[in-house]
């Protein structure tokens, strides 16, 4: 449901679950430039998959309990499920 204007309840959980990610990142970016070893490289970036596989996990949580629900009762239904489906299709490949 591109542009629709709402709030979810973790929003703020979710932006600073992101905030952590990024630093993450800069950090996988700085061991690389000073030449770490690669098993290290690959352990952080393992840590940050699994980090962003959690926010996407409070992402979608909190879209189908204010989205989806929210749509159940409105006429917006069937898009409101094949939105989720195509999100769900890129995010599981």
């Amino acid at each position: 449901m591109e542009g629709h204007d709402h709030s979810h309840k973790e929003r703020k959980q979710v932006v600073n679950r992101l905030a952590r990610i990024e630093g993450h990142v800069r950090s996988i970016k700085e061991m690389a430039t000073d030449g770490r070893d690669c098993p290290d490289l690959l352990l952080q970036i393992a840590a940050v998959r699994k980090a962003l596989d959690g926010v996407a996990k409070v992402i979608l949580k909190d879209h189908l309990e204010q989205c989806v629900m929210a749509a159940a009762g409105q006429s917006n239904q069937e898009q409101v499920l094949e939105d989720l489906q195509n999100a769900l299709d890129h995010f599981i490949r």
